[in-house]
């Protein structure tokens, strides 16, 4: 029963604790800088720039999926290897 009962006061105390997040702005540690300005670029990104995913490491899906099992046409590049 006191395992059950501390399993439960632990599980409480970890929820409570993960629900007092802070969220703000996000700025640098003081005495520290951010990044250098990547080549080529003047302007120098912010911290909520640098979070921002780009595009070409997060792409859309453009094939529809197939909802039920086909099958496959000939491959005229599938060729046994030759010796």
């Amino acid at each position: 029963m006191t395992v059950a009962r501390s399993f439960l006061v632990l599980a409480v105390m970890a929820t409570a604790l993960s629900a007092c997040g802070n969220r703000r702005a996000l700025k640098p540690v003081a005495g520290q800088a951010l990044p250098p300005a990547p080549y080529g670029r003047e302007v120098k990104p912010d911290a909520d720039d640098l979070l921002q995913v780009p595009v070409q490491a997060k792409p859309e899906r453009s094939v529809e999926l197939r909802s039920r099992s086909q099958d496959r046409d000939d491959d005229p590049f599938n060729l046994p290897p030759q010796d």
